[in-house]
């Protein structure tokens, strides 16, 4: 699976948010600044050519779904990140956010008991 540009990955945020639409559905779910109607108009082209979203004429217009799901897309470059930049250690990338301040201990403790119940039987 290829790697999106961040237009890409914003407009499949949009993709993903509505299940299906068309890019002027698309681009109202577009935080601003907004790109161009065109300007996403070719990101969306790009992303069917890509395989990533099948386009459907109806009547006048197009209509795309999603092809790959959302949770595939993150697991796989989530997985090449934290493999790249953390020795491949999910310990480490969390260590790295709380060195950061960017995760508090209410929120690990959160993680744990999700963790838990996850191996619950």
């Amino acid at each position: 699976m290829e790697k999106l540009t961040p237009n890409e990955e914003e407009a499949m945020q949009a993709v993903w948010n509505s299940e299906t639409g068309t890019i002027k559905e698309f681009l109202e779910l577009i935080p601003d600044p907004k790109p161009p109607y065109t300007t996403l108009a070719s990101t969306v082209k790009n992303l069917e050519r890509k395989k990533f979203i099948a386009g459907k004429k109806i009547g006048n217009t197009f209509c795309y779904t999603p092809l790959i799901k959302e949770e595939e897309y993150k697991r796989t470059f989530m997985g090449a990140f934290v493999n790249n930049y953390f020795s491949n250690s999910y310990k480490e990338l969390v260590s790295f956010f709380a060195s950061q301040e960017k995760i508090s201990a209410e929120d690990l403790k959160e993680i744990i008991q999700m963790i838990e119940k996850g191996k619950q039987p």
